[in-house]
């Protein structure tokens, strides 16, 4: 089966089609992580992204009903240098290939994905399309320019859940936090319900005062597109802020970010994978950290209105955290989850509960 994969500027790369028959569109950006495919694809902050894996070899210890993120594959395709078609590990359940195909994923390797990702870095992340049956690059540029983009898209209230749920009831007499479905990762849930707290979803598009019913704290989760265009859920945001101590994940980080006053802006080719070294600015400790994000907080404007930065990314000197202790803000841009990624920042979510009794006592 032929693939080829088609970028806006009209660089093509043809190689083999790998998981489902078909064509796709949407923007191409690239993960650093050297595994958990399984959680990249199923990470709904990937929505409408086709996603090119630095490392060679991907695949090579297969998928399991355990490692998911989420209920379905979100990425739009994939990418690699090589897929593995025969994976070896104990908790193998199934192929790559197999799986992608299940989920109806095309897939594209033996390509160069070096260059790829070279072009990517100088150029910039771009809309592209995908496909291992439609080889006629005018049919596939077509579908391109009639792609809308990521700027200015609310996908976070396409992917958040519809209802209500309690995650995890929580130690008797333990703090009740509130999550904020806008795309949540399945870890970030495990990681509060073993902190001993109780946590209760909602989806994004619910109100504000749906958040904070009963709640010591509202949690913003990851998600994926443009924060700014979330207009009608930034109004609930800013209703939550200052009444209850708030925390932020990634998109979480952007959209309390905007509530304090900040503004957002799109990276040229956004962070993703799990090499990203993140300094505390209060300890100078240095975090290898789990990143996955096309937009960032704009510093200038983040400490106009009043926050200091806590955490900085290294390679580029982004926001990566900050706090508004006037407002009860906590919020990073990294995923201390980390799924997939290192451990260094595991500890986040203490220091999250710490924020909450830290300003709900002063």
């Amino acid at each position: 089966m032929r693939g080829i994969l088609l970028l806006e500027d009209g660089r093509a790369f043809e190689g083999s089609g790998f998981g489902a028959v078909g064509t796709r569109v949407g923007e191409l950006v690239f993960n650093t992580s050297m595994t958990g495919y399984q959680e990249v694809l199923t990470d709904p902050s990937y929505t409408e992204q086709v996603v090119v894996m630095t490392a060679a070899h991907v695949g090579n210890y297969g998928v399991n009903k355990d490692d998911p993120e989420s209920d379905d594959v979100q990425v739009a395709g994939f990418v690699a240098r090589r897929f593995t078609t025969k994976p070896s590990s104990w908790r193998s359940e199934q192929g790559l290939g197999d799986y992608l195909a299940d989920h109806g994923i095309p897939a594209v390797h033996r390509i160069d994905t070096r260059a790829l990702v070279r072009h990517l870095r100088s150029a910039g992340a771009m809309r592209c399309a995908i496909s291992t049956e439609d080889l006629s690059t005018d049919a596939l540029m077509a579908k391109i320019r009639a792609w809308p983009g990521m700027v200015g898209r609310d996908l976070a209230t396409e992917v958040s859940r519809t209802d209500s749920i309690v995650f995890a009831e929580g130690k008797p007499g333990a703090k009740r936090i509130s999550v904020v479905d806008g795309g949540i990762k399945t870890n970030i849930l495990r990681l509060l319900e073993m902190e001993g707290v109780h946590v209760t979803v909602h989806p994004i598009t619910a109100s504000a005062e749906t958040w904070m019913a009963g709640a010591d704290a509202v949690f913003f989760s990851n998600g994926p597109g443009d924060p700014a265009a979330l207009s009608s859920v930034l109004e609930e945001v800013k209703k939550v802020v200052g009444r209850v101590p708030t925390l932020g994940i990634c998109l979480g980080c952007q959209l309390l970010g905007l509530a304090v006053g900040a503004d957002t802006y799109k990276l040229k080719f956004g962070h993703r994978g799990g090499n990203h070294p993140v300094r505390d600015e209060a300890t100078k400790r240095i975090a290898i950290t789990s990143q996955n994000h096309g937009f960032a907080v704009d510093r200038d404007s983040l400490v106009a209105a009043g926050a200091v930065v806590t955490h900085v990314n290294l390679n580029d000197h982004t926001v990566s955290g900050f706090k508004h202790l006037g407002k009860r803000v906590m919020a990073v841009q990294y995923h201390p989850e980390a799924s997939p990624g290192p451990h260094d920042s595991a500890p986040l979510f203490g220091e999250f509960l710490a924020f909450v009794d830290d300003v709900t006592n002063a």
